[in-house]
């Protein structure tokens, strides 16, 4: 399939206003990253609402998932799992709120440490981050369909090898 057969999108629109204006310019990591941060915002839209089925938002099934992540007894410290997450103490609180308020997780004083505190997925919880997350994925699975496994598996790959290079 030629350039010119190829399905456009709003990137390929982006890239050619800036050949004609700015014929100099290597546009190259636009098209990458353009794509990246519009598939990232058009996911993200659809895991909203994935896991709005289940009353919970995306911030708030990150810290299930993290808790369910971490194994049996699905506890940790509120500062584990703001550094997971990459929190400040102020928005995990919010979040571990309502949470607790909804029944999903319980906070209690850590038995090693007077000051701490030990937060922990109630059966609720766990029952609703183990639906949540199988329906997220399946949401992912049916978005990389349109690839086929193998170039899905390479897309993966690709990816990896960027973030790796990007974060050293």
């Amino acid at each position: 399939m030629t350039a010119e057969q190829r399905p456009q999108d709003p990137v390929d629109a982006i890239t050619e206003q800036w050949a004609r204006v700015r014929p100099d310019l290597d546009t190259a990591g636009m098209e990458v990253f353009g794509r990246v941060f519009r598939l990232a915002r058009a996911m993200g839209d659809r895991m909203e609402k994935e896991y709005a089925r289940y009353g919970i938002s995306r911030g708030e099934f990150d810290v299930l998932a993290t808790l369910r992540r971490s194994g049996e007894p699905y506890t940790l410290s509120p500062r584990r799992l703001s550094a997971t997450l990459m929190l400040t103490t102020g928005g995990m609180t919010g979040r571990l709120d309502k949470l607790e308020r909804a029944g999903l997780l319980r906070r209690s004083p850590d038995p090693h440490d007077r000051r701490g505190l030990r937060v922990t997925l109630t059966e609720a919880g766990l029952r609703l981050i183990d639906a949540a997350v199988g329906a997220g994925l399946a949401v992912q699975t049916e978005a990389l369909s349109a690839l086929g496994g193998e170039r899905a598996g390479e897309l993966a790959g690709l990816l990896r090898e960027l973030l790796l290079a990007t974060e050293r």
